[in-house]
């Protein structure tokens, strides 16, 4: 241990969603692992402490919960209006956490882990000569794209350029470190869904430059050369932390059911269904999923959000129906053979750390991205959601759901040893001497020097 870790005091600012508030937390994990002398200030809304109350907070006196007043909407109901929730967290959150700052035990806080979209910690930073963590949710390629938005609009591969339904099979293969991809498979707000909060993503990421450091949840492995091209244009430094997803603790609670019911099921014979925690696909095509399930015939475990006695009631006796879950555990277990998602990078790093194929659906943001990525470059996942946004029919359902867990056709075999493969790379990675690892300690190392 170095001498003087014990006056460190790390302060971290997530954005108040679930997806960046669980991988925040599992960093915060990893430094007080690592170093629990270390103070960690974890700042959230007073909603959000309550919300996070059925979330071990890392199992040390050193991590503290602060809040501040919720001046921002319901984290329930969010994503019914998501432009106005972003603008009430970049206008409405700066102050009373600046009164919070000043109120915190000493000592003064060596760095601020900040979200990338807080695009206001910066300013409050260099006001209190406070340096700057950038921590980014999503992958290093999503960065990168955002980034070289200049190059995008170059080509007019911007939102109002691409009226014309054939442009979106335009290939854009002039990003540096990035694989060719359509311009369909770029991030919702560049070329669709989203683009009003545009603006305000590029400030975030055009921001970073002005942070000491850049923390990716990304393997190197898996995207080094997004990474690498990164490293030689921005000026923070960059850092790939791993996928900082949550390791298993060992409890005395009872097993939930749903894991009792894993254990009475066949290996690799059952499919996890989850659209994520924020965004919904429309009724109809919600209609043709639950067809084509029970078409395919498969075990399952669904993640209902709100609709689990309808699912259930006509489902049968196919599968289990479920409000929430501890996805990791579920994902882990070896009766689970495929994973139905909306390809959210938390729930993306977690199937890759599983090890599992995917049948991706996705709706908004990254996910799209994530989505090309799972199916094109890492090659362990079958694209479900339909590029023209039309529905996907029960049948089709049925026949991608089969192409997924039949685990006897060569085409499944190969996405399995893939998966495996994957899940491989991210173990080594996060093992002692692995890239993840080694990034962590620099990070930390380079924070306690401060």
């Amino acid at each position: 241990m170095a001498a003087d870790d014990s006056g460190r005091h790390i302060v971290a600012l997530p954005y108040p969603g679930r997806g960046h508030i669980n991988p925040m937390l599992n960093l915060c994990r990893l430094i007080l692992d690592s170093r629990p002398e270390t103070t960690v200030s974890f700042v959230v809304t007073e909603e959000w402490l309550g919300l996070l109350a059925a979330t071990p907070p890392p199992p040390t006196p050193n991590f503290t919960f602060h809040t501040v007043p919720n001046v921002i909407p319901s984290e329930i109901g969010r994503g019914k209006d998501f432009p106005s929730f972003y603008r009430a967290v970049l206008t409405r959150l700066e102050a009373p956490v600046e009164q919070l700052l000043d109120r915190l035990p000493p000592p003064k806080p060596s760095v601020i882990i900040y979200d990338t979209y807080l695009t206001w910690v910066v300013g409050v930073g260099g006001r209190r000569n406070i340096p700057v963590a950038s921590f980014y949710t999503m992958s290093a390629t999503v960065f990168s794209i955002f980034h070289h938005s200049d190059l995008i609009f170059q080509h007019h591969h911007s939102p109002s350029k691409i009226e014309d339904q054939a442009k979106d099979e335009t290939l854009v293969d002039y990003i540096p470190g990035v694989p060719p991809l359509r311009v369909i498979d770029l991030p919702t707000p560049i070329h669709g869904k989203g683009n009003e909060v545009l603006p305000y993503a590029l400030q975030a990421i055009q921001l970073v430059a002005k942070a000491q450091y850049l923390l990716f949840t990304s393997v190197y492995e898996l995207e080094s050369q997004a990474i690498d091209a990164l490293r030689q244009i921005i000026p923070p430094k960059i850092y790939s932390l791993g996928l900082a997803i949550p390791s298993f603790n060992a409890t005395l609670d009872e097993k939930p059911h749903y894991l009792t019911w894993l254990d009475a099921q066949p290996q690799d014979s059952v499919l996890y269904i989850s659209q994520g925690s924020f965004l919904s696909v429309s009724k109809a095509q919600f209609e043709e999923i639950v067809g084509g399930v029970i078409r395919a015939g498969v075990r399952f475990l669904w993640v209902g959000r709100g609709e689990e006695d309808r699912l259930q009631e006509r489902c049968g006796g196919l599968g289990l129906v479920v409000p929430w879950c501890d996805q990791l555990k579920v994902l882990s277990h070896p009766s689970v053979g495929g994973f139905w998602s909306h390809c959210g990078w938390n729930s993306t790093k977690e199937c890759a750390s599983a090890g599992l194929p995917m049948l991706t659906f996705p709706i908004f943001w990254d996910q799209v991205t994530n989505s090309k990525m799972v199916v094109e470059d890492w090659g362990f996942g079958v694209r479900v959601k339909k590029e023209d946004d039309s529905l996907v029919r029960e049948d089709e359902i049925a026949e991608l759901v089969l192409r997924v867990m039949d685990s006897e056709s060569s085409e499944a075999k190969e996405r399995r040893r893939r998966a495996k493969e994957v899940q491989e790379i991210c173990r080594s990675a996060s093992g002692v001497g692995g890239s993840s690892h080694g990034d962590v300690m620099a990070f930390i190392r380079d924070v306690c020097r401060g």
